[in-house]
C-alpha cells in the first residue's frame, strides 16, 4: 500500500472535519432544547412527506438516467459546437 501525499492527507482531514460539522449540526438541530419535538404531524402529513420524497427521488433518478443514456448514445455531441469530432468525415 502506498503512502498518502500531503495534498491527499489535507483533503482527507478537511473532509473528516466537514463530516464532523455536519454530524454536530444534525445533533444540534434535532436537540429537544430547540423546541422541534413539540410539533406533531398527523397521518396526512406523513403521507405527503412520503409521497414527496418518493416522487422527488424518482424524478431525480429518471433525469440522471436520461442524462447517461443521452451521453452514451452521442445525442449531446451535436449540441456542443466547441468540441472537436473524433471521427473525420471523408
Amino acid at each position: 500500500m502506498r503512502s498518502l501525499s500531503l495534498g491527499q492527507a489535507i483533503l482527507i482531514v478537511a473532509l473528516c472535519a466537514m463530516l464532523a460539522l455536519v454530524v454536530v449540526g444534525i445533533v444540534w438541530v434535532s436537540d429537544a432544547t430547540n423546541g422541534v419535538d413539540d410539533v406533531a404531524m398527523d397521518e396526512n402529513g406523513w403521507i405527503a412527506l412520503g409521497l414527496g420524497s418518493f416522487f422527488s427521488l424518482a424524478i431525480g433518478c429518471g433525469l440522471m438516467a436520461l442524462m447517461f443514456v443521452s451521453s452514451r448514445r452521442g445525442y449531446d455531441e451535436a449540441a456542443d459546437p466547441f468540441r472537436k469530432r473524433s471521427r473525420d468525415r471523408t
